[in-house]
Order: structure tokens, then sequence, then C-alpha cells
């Protein structure tokens, strides 16, 4: 499971009404807008099939925001084996996910105490529980400055070209319905598992 947020989803309202394109003229887009508030999406893109899983869409992207996001989608499948794939943001291995994933995989006994001891003490000792292979529920992390290897960074660049780039919405909640439309119309038509075809090429010196 490919997890990510896509952050500063703008409601913006053009003042007029977009002209569509007829023969000689292009489609021309208001430039002027009202500004109604942003939303971030965290969202999880199923590699295999190509799908968006247990979407959240909120004001904030806290730790406690990518706690509730990552329980909601274990609840799809309780018990299943779960491996996110996720970039090194903070809030990606925060002591509260540390303590969701210890719960929900019955692993017993002191995590420590975040800065002093144990697990919880530091952002190393965090990262390395939540990768541990074998744990039913873990972590993938992507190196640094390397978050383009998150699959769902291709989907958050559908999701801008097809929806957000040139959209007009009235306020927040209209963003929100619109893109939860918009994931509910992909999976259902446009979902298949993403075929790179990067080839990676040694640096010269």
């Amino acid at each position: 499971m490919s997890v990510d947020e896509k952050t500063g989803m703008q409601a913006l309202e053009r003042l007029h009404a977009t002209k569509p394109a007829r023969p000689g003229w292009v489609e021309r887009v208001e430039f002027e807008y009202l500004r109604h508030g942003s939303l971030c999406l965290m969202a999880n893109f199923h590699v295999a099939t190509g799908k968006l899983i247990s979407p959240s869409i909120g004001a904030t992207r806290t730790e406690e925001d990518f706690v509730n996001h990552i329980e909601a989608t274990i609840d799809t499948e309780p018990a299943a084996g779960w491996i996110f794939v996720a970039d090194q943001l903070n809030t990606h291995y925060s002591a509260t996910l540390v303590e969701l994933i210890a719960k929900r995989c019955g692993i017993e006994g002191e995590l420590g105490v975040k800065g002093k001891s144990g697990i919880l003490q530091s952002s190393a000792t965090r990262r390395a529980f939540l990768r541990d292979t074998t744990h039913r529920i873990r972590f993938v992390y992507t190196p640094r400055h390397c978050s383009w290897l998150n699959q769902v960074e291709i989907w958050f660049s559908i999701l801008a070209r097809r929806l957000l780039k040139r959209a007009s919405f009235t306020s927040v909640d209209d963003l929100s319905e619109r893109v939860t439309a918009f994931i509910a119309y992909f999976n259902d038509v446009l979902a298949k598992p993403f075929r790179w075809t990067y080839t990676g090429r040694p640096l010269q010196a």
C-alpha cells in the first residue's frame, strides 16, 4: 500500500465561468479567483490493483491525522497483513504510530519513553520497529529525496491534471465532494497497476 499526503488542495472559485474550446479558440480559464480554503488528502494506492483504498480528506496532516488514517485503513481488513510504503516525513514514524502498530500486531511489553529509552526513544528506533519484517503490519521507507519512488505520487499527479488544475470550487465542501467522486470514478473506470518505464543508469564520474 503506497501512502502519502496531497497537501494544499485549494478550493479556488473562478470569478467568471470557463469558456469552452471551439473552432479557432482554445479553452479560456478565468485567471482571477476567490479563495475558500484548502484541504489535505491522505491516500493509499494499492500497487497490485491500482485502486485508492480508504482515502481521508481533512484540513490538516498532523501526527494524529496520519495515525487515524492508518487505523481506518487497517480496519478495512483487520486480520490482513499490511505493508505501507511511505516517505520519511516525521509523522510517518511517530510514537503514536508505533503504539498503534504494536497494539494491532499484539506486541506486548514496554515500548519505552519517547526521547529517553526503548523503541520510542528516537526516530531511528521507531523506524526500525515499524520496518520489522516479522510484524504483520509494517512500513517500508523510501530513501530521503526519493519520494518519487512512492507510486501514490503518480496518482496525485493524475488528480492534479484531471481535476484540480483547471477546476472551480465554491467551497471546501465542494472540493471534498468532487475529489471523493473522482476517486470513486477512478477506481471504477481507470484503475490499473502502474507500469514503470524508468531504467536506472549509473552516474558518470
